[in-house]
């Protein structure tokens, strides 16, 4: 079985919606979530879901470590997680880390900061004909690691930033479970 840990900061709807796909997965496991913030919602989701979730200071990210070994963590999932990744996770995890970003990087509004409604606002008022999201492998810059998957949508000229977010939002329900799968089962048959 390979184990999942979940990074979340927020509400936890990608979160959630992993869990429930990997399931009954045969193969794939989600073990824990972990968070950064006790107010967050996604706390709750993992309640709910029967998942077990670490609420851990923000100070202290490099210290979740331990809970990855605890767990026996195989790859990290970045579902609307807001802190920076330690280097120290990143060398234990390198080319095992995954997140999802709400635009097309790297051309498109990543980096420190932008996440959420701040990337379709600055999309929309960019006036970009298309936007969409991106999985990538994390590395020691911000949505900086290689693409793994990226799709695309348009943006109409009438939407507003939140029309833009329920459109991505619906991709990435779509396409993030489906993307971690394949990436997963690509790598244990070496290719």
């Amino acid at each position: 079985m390979t184990n999942l840990a979940i990074y979340a900061s927020g509400s936890g709807s990608n979160a959630a919606n992993l869990i429930r796909y990997f399931k009954k997965h045969r193969k794939i496991n989600v073990k824990v979530i972990l968070c950064n913030n006790p107010d967050a919602f996604v706390v709750e989701r993992a309640k709910r879901l029967e998942v077990p979730c670490v609420v851990f200071p923000s100070e202290e990210v490099e210290e979740t470590m331990d809970v990855l070994k605890e767990y026996e963590i195989d790859y990290i999932i970045l579902a609307g997680f807001l802190l920076k990744i330690p280097k120290k996770i990143i060398e234990a995890y390198r080319g095992r880390i995954i997140n999802i970003h709400p635009a097309l990087i790297p051309s498109q509004y990543g980096g420190k900061g932008m996440y959420g409604m701040r990337v379709h606002n600055a999309v929309i008022e960019a006036g970009e004909k298309e936007s969409g999201i991106t999985i990538h492998l994390v590395d020691e810059i911000y949505d900086h690691g290689e693409n793994i998957f990226q799709v695309r949508c348009p943006v109409n000229s009438d939407d507003t930033a939140k029309d833009l977010a329920d459109r991505i939002h619906c991709m990435e329900q779509m396409y993030f479970p489906r993307v971690i799968e394949r990436y997963v089962n690509s790598k244990k048959s070496g290719k």
